[in-house]
């Protein structure tokens, strides 16, 4: 799946939005949209289990048993298990009827971008966080992504961020590029 999308430049950072497997997606680190558990049911994190094996899955366990349940709009990070990327953020987004569900997802993202940095990661691949199991509408993902990476890049003076892609499914793509 793939699909050329727009790219645009946010305080020196590349911003890519296309229609395109997270999975595959070129870049250091993906983030997996989780609930707070940081368990793999269904959906995209279901997909991003079954590529990165039991490793990531084990990582995960671990995390939860030392540190508790992630609050919405947490993250955290692992290895990628078998995947190429040098890891994966999960991030916790909220799901429909939360309340305040763009600021939400902006603060997740956020955290996932301060991650990147002090890992020393240049560049991330985003799903739409929330629209899919979660059922937040498309447009409120679109926003909230969008401030948060505006919010972290304009606060962030050393930040080493290169690239941001936001990989979309077919569905969701008008909505993103709308709003990027």
């Amino acid at each position: 799946m793939s699909r050329e999308g727009i790219t645009s430049l946010i305080y020196g950072v590349t911003i890519e939005v296309a229609v395109r497997d997270l999975l595959g997606a070129n870049t250091d680190v993906i983030v997996n949209p989780v609930n707070s558990g940081l368990s793999h049911g269904g959906g995209l994190a279901a997909e991003i289990l079954a590529a990165a094996g039991p490793e990531l899955e084990a990582e995960c366990e671990t995390y939860i048993r030392e540190h508790g349940p992630l609050k919405v709009g947490y993250a955290c990070a692992t290895t990628a298990g078998h995947m190429t990327h040098k890891g994966v953020i999960h991030l916790v987004g909220p799901r429909l009827g939360d309340g305040d569900e763009e600021n939400k997802i902006a603060r997740g993202v956020i955290r996932a971008l301060k991650i990147c940095d002090e890992r020393g990661w240049r560049s991330i691949a985003f799903p739409a966080i929330s629209a899919g199991l979660f059922s937040v509408p498309v447009e409120s993902s679109a926003r909230g992504l969008r401030a948060g990476i505006r919010y972290y890049l304009k606060n962030t003076d050393d930040s080493g961020l290169e690239r941001i892609r936001i990989c979309c499914t077919q569905e969701h793509y008008e909505a993103f590029a709308k709003v990027f």
